[in-house]
């Protein structure tokens, strides 16, 4: 009899840490397909860094990036009204109390935000969402680990010497025109 009860426990459980609330992980494996959406995933290695030029504090900013997810909406005349749907659902991830905002923007047809997940010294997650009325959005996820704003800033002068390889960054192209 008591094997029935594990069994049980064990499903209950695992039921009851199925999270059914969205998060921007699921909004992305959801959106992959979508004709409206253009998917990248960009790897460090996009950089294209000698690191043996880096300083300590530029290998360790670099290591504890691991990716960035980009997911971005192109607008056009027939998916107006999907572009609204998608932009509020975003709007409605982001108001989450996991993603702590750390600035907001916003005009008339254009408005951005950067968030983070985690806490001030150890940063899992920075979500940057772009949108504007004209062109579309995009939502920007940069994953790592313990990562910290110091280390946001290192990463601007590794950018700087970077030889950014361009062909990852070919799907967004679409996206500009």
């Amino acid at each position: 009899m008591k094997p029935i009860y594990s069994i049980a426990l064990f499903f209950s459980l695992f039921l009851f840490s199925c999270n059914s609330e969205p998060t921007l992980q699921k909004y992305f494996v959801e959106n992959i397909e979508n004709k409206n959406f253009v998917v990248l995933d960009v790897s460090p290695e996009i950089l294209n860094v000698n690191k043996t030029k880096l300083s300590l504090e530029q290998k360790t900013a670099l290591q504890s990036f691991d990716k960035m997810n980009v997911l971005a909406f192109k607008l056009n005349d027939k998916n107006k009204a999907q572009f609204e749907i998608e932009r509020a659902k975003v709007n409605l991830i982001l108001k989450d109390k996991k993603y702590q905002q750390l600035m907001k923007f916003s005009s008339g047809k254009e408005g951005a935000s950067v968030s983070y997940v985690g806490s001030d010294e150890h940063i899992d997650e920075f979500v940057l969402f772009a949108n504007r009325k004209e062109n579309g959005f995009a939502v920007v996820r940069i994953l790592g680990n313990d990562m910290n704003p110091t280390n946001i800033v290192t990463m601007m002068s590794v950018l700087q010497q970077s030889n950014i390889d361009l062909e990852q960054l070919k799907p967004l192209q679409q996206l500009m025109k």
